[in-house]
């Protein structure tokens, strides 16, 4: 039975265990070509941008309008503008966040493992400033079988040429 002794005490321990790094943050720890300090970021970045790409928080559900962005074109990184996803490979998941089943290439996007929250799976990043632009899953549509779920907050959209 769940009283307030145990529900305080776990609680605790779990605030204790985030404290020391047992939530493992998944931003990426490598060098890249577009780097700013903290407050440089802060100057160019607006502060939900700022959250996610830099904090690695996650926009609300369905808040985002590249959510039903529908025109051909490329959704780039808002921290650094890098092209990363084209419309050609966008979908609709049904989870309120902009959805892809493949980058534009292997160099524009990487991963790395997050286990915070008691979860395990791979945060995306963008390849050029490291900015983290949400989840990939291995439930996505054919051919690849992934879904890229990312913050829309994260990035810009850029229409194609007519």
């Amino acid at each position: 039975m769940l009283n307030r002794r145990l529900l305080l005490i776990t609680a605790g321990l779990g605030a204790f265990a985030l404290r020391l790094g047992f939530g493992n943050q998944a931003m990426a720890k490598e060098t890249f070509a577009v780097s700013h300090t903290d407050e440089e970021w802060k100057k160019l970045l607006t502060a939900d941008q700022y959250s996610v790409l830099r904090q690695e928080g996650t926009e609300y559900p369905f808040t985002s309008p590249l959510l039903h962005e529908e025109r051909k074109g490329n959704f780039a990184c808002a921290g650094c503008d890098q092209e990363a996803f084209s419309s050609t490979t966008k979908f609709d998941s049904g989870t309120g966040w902009p959805s892809f089943w493949a980058p534009l290439n292997d160099k524009v996007v990487g991963t790395t493992r997050d286990t915070s929250f008691g979860m395990v799976r791979d945060a995306v990043h963008c390849g050029r400033c490291g900015g983290h632009l949400g989840h990939v899953f291995n439930d996505g549509p054919k051919p690849t079988g992934l879904r890229y779920c990312l913050n829309g907050v994260a990035m810009t959209f850029h229409p194609a040429s007519a």
